[in-house]
């Protein structure tokens, strides 16, 4: 159990690591973020207008099976949408019942590449749909996340293709007497979420 534990804690640090290392990359390519607003230099922004695709030669050189497959790909934004309203009404009633802290959807969400001028019209509302869609995901994955802890905190006996940030919290599967002793325990350990009250 101490192997797994620490394993999760080198995976957290890493991923701290990543995140410093990515913001970085705000001196790297001229940007600053105030709030949740992007700023490039002039003459970056002056840069990347150049070096974006005009919409004609973009249309132009997309290949036909692309082109017949965006309404399929567009159509999904009707099940994200749904979906996020859903998990944010589910949230916003069950969490306050539960008392389990509420996801917040802009850490999930993040929609920011539509400021990049390198790319065209086209690229840029591709972009706006990506984040936000998989943005849902996550936020909806992290939802789910939380919930699975307050009512099945048990690991599964089959390998997983991927686990979320919570699953640690879990009992191992099988173990029916830690499983009696400790679920009201669990269901409240949330306090690396609360700051550690």
């Amino acid at each position: 159990m101490n192997k797994l534990q620490d394993i999760i804690e080198e995976i957290k640090k890493l991923e701290k690591e990543l995140l410093l290392e990515i913001q970085k990359k705000e001196e790297e390519f001229f940007y600053k973020i105030k709030g949740k607003r992007i700023y490039f230099e002039e003459e970056t922004i002056k840069y990347h207008k150049a070096l974006a695709t005009k919409i004609y030669a973009y249309i132009l050189n997309a290949s036909l099976l692309n082109i017949l497959t965006t309404p399929i790909v567009w159509f999904c934004i009707i099940p994200a949408v749904f979906m996020d309203l859903v998990a944010s009404t589910y949230q916003f009633i069950c969490f306050k019942v539960y008392d389990i802290p509420k996801v917040k959807r802009n850490d999930y969400i993040v929609i920011d590449r539509h400021s990049l001028n390198y790319l065209n019209p086209i690229e840029k509302l591709n972009c706006v749909y990506c984040g936000y869609v998989n943005g849902v995901i996550a936020y909806v994955q992290e939802i789910a996340a939380r919930t699975e802890q307050y009512w099945c905190p048990i690991k599964h006996a089959r390998k997983l293709g991927t686990i979320h940030n919570r699953y640690h919290k879990f009992l191992e599967y099988g173990d029916g007497q830690e499983f009696q002793k400790r679920l009201a325990e669990i269901r409240k350990d949330f306090s690396d979420l609360r700051g550690g009250k």
